[in-house]
């Protein structure tokens, strides 16, 4: 079961946090995983990973916020392994601020990579996967797209955006055997909070560490292998019965936070 043998996936932000145990876990079913990220070093390293696990990667330097750069370089991907059969958009920045502190410019980096980003990649690949026939797309979104959560502001509203696009693309093209879902995890332990930590708590990271963590009823924080092996559910074949929906993967988070 969830075999992903002779198919191709892209994964976005596949050099870090959730986006690497996403590769790395496609790699390790039998896919062939294209790391799409920013960070080209990053990018290298996670296939790396991939291939001394006996594993097939193809690592790709591009910025989902560019439409041009990004169709040129799935079309590259496409010249090189033939076809696309799976998309995760796994890119994403994060910003902390209400309304009033967020800033023009905070708002348009959230707006450029956690939602024209999204549309970006989905948009480089629907036209090819029309052809060949179908495809599966999966992104990630939050449980800040349906909570209010304090000082989210604009984290909250790309996250939104990204379930609302997820619904729309599944809407339009099931015909077309497209399945489109998104999945919603809740805090998860990535360097990415490592780093917030030392940041704005110096002196007080395992303090703060803990108190976030008992924010989820289950008394953690999620693992990113955790939040990959539900995306391996949703794009493997044994999802075939499934589109169009958001899964909350939150330790409780969304239901028995009372």
């Amino acid at each position: 079961m969830f075999s992903l043998q002779g198919k191709t996936a892209v994964v976005t932000g596949g050099g870090s946090g959730i986006g690497k145990a996403i590769a790395e876990l496609f790699a390790q079913q039998g896919s062939q995983v294209v790391v799409a990220d920013l960070n080209a070093a990053a990018a290298e390293e996670t296939v790396k990973t991939i291939e001394a696990g006996s594993g097939r990667g193809l690592p790709v330097a591009v910025n989902v916020g560019d439409q041009a750069g990004l169709k040129s370089a799935i079309n590259d991907v496409i010249s090189r392994v033939g076809r696309i059969h799976i998309l995760v958009n796994s890119a994403g920045v994060s910003h902390i601020g209400r309304l009033d502190t967020t800033s023009e410019s905070d708002f348009d980096r959230i707006v450029q990579v956690n939602i024209k980003g999204v549309y970006n990649a989905m948009q480089s690949v629907i036209g090819h996967m029309k052809e060949q026939g179908g495809g599966v797309i999966l992104n990630v979104a939050s449980v800040a797209a349906t909570l209010g959560l304090s000082d989210r502001f604009a984290y909250s509203m790309s996250k939104g955006a990204v379930v609302s696009m997820t619904l729309s693309v599944a809407k339009d093209y099931i015909t077309d055997h497209i399945r489109c879902n998104c999945i919603s995890p809740a805090r998860v332990h990535t360097a990415f909070v490592d780093g917030f930590l030392a940041r704005n708590y110096p002196g007080q990271e395992n303090e703060m560490f803990e108190k976030l963590s008992k924010t989820q009823p289950i008394g953690r924080m999620g693992q990113p292998i955790e939040i990959a092996s539900l995306a391996l559910y949703l794009c493997s074949d044994e999802a075939a019965f499934v589109t169009g929906s958001d899964y909350p993967i939150d330790g409780g988070f969304v239901r028995l936070n009372t």
